[in-house]
């Protein structure tokens, strides 16, 4: 699979949305398979602290719907002022893409683009829906991993050694190795350090 920065090479994201965007390609049950957020760290930190992910509108109109729109366009209710306190940071126009296709339901790709100057024109908007089409149906479908594969390559990851990992979760050590293995498996990985990678690559760990 590519990496997500050789993937997204040719795409005008960061010059249709000059302040900033956020791709989630392929979300299925729990992960995006890509995902990439270059909106500003501060938003971005509020946006996690405050929990306003169940209250954005531009989140709540992806899963409702797919196609394309402005996030002036957008009818769902904004309780919380999201784009009100958005708009603070510079993010005061937008646009908003979603794809799901019918021979793959349940897996979705997204994105929410923003600009501070001007709203998103319509070639522009058609530009951003057909980029994100072509990276839904371009991206390989991850073998997704199990919780207990993410853990042990996430206690992998922090430094700790097989024996520990399986002292830490009470079992025994050719069961941490029967995990690993399988996550290798799964990501068509040779060895755990490239496991690991794999997994902090899609925001697992």
């Amino acid at each position: 699979m590519k990496p997500i920065d050789s993937l997204l090479d040719g795409y005008e994201f960061d010059g249709l949305a000059t302040a900033g965007y956020h791709l989630a390609l392929r979300v299925g049950f729990a992960f995006p398979e890509f995902e990439r957020n270059s909106l500003p760290q501060e938003w971005i930190e509020i946006y996690t602290r405050d929990g306003f992910m169940i209250f954005d509108p531009v989140i709540r109109w992806v899963y409702d719907t797919s196609g394309q729109t402005r996030w002036s366009a957008i009818l769902h209710e904004d309780d919380r002022d999201v784009l009100k306190t958005a708009a603070l940071f510079g993010l005061r126009y937008g646009a908003a893409i979603s794809v799901m296709q019918d021979d793959m339901p349940g897996l979705r790709s997204f994105g929410s683009f923003a600009r501070s100057d001007r709203e998103f024109e319509d070639h522009e908007l058609d530009i951003l829906h057909a980029a994100v089409v072509e990276l839904h149906q371009g991206v390989e479908p991850a073998r997704v991993l199990t919780k207990a594969e993410i853990g042990t390559l996430g206690m992998l990851a922090s430094g700790l050694q097989l024996k520990e990992i399986a002292h830490q979760l009470s079992i025994s050590e050719s069961a941490v190795k029967l995990r690993l293995s399988n996550a290798r498996s799964k990501l068509g990985a040779r060895t755990n350090t490239q496991a690991v990678g794999e997994a902090k690559e899609y925001g697992w760990i």
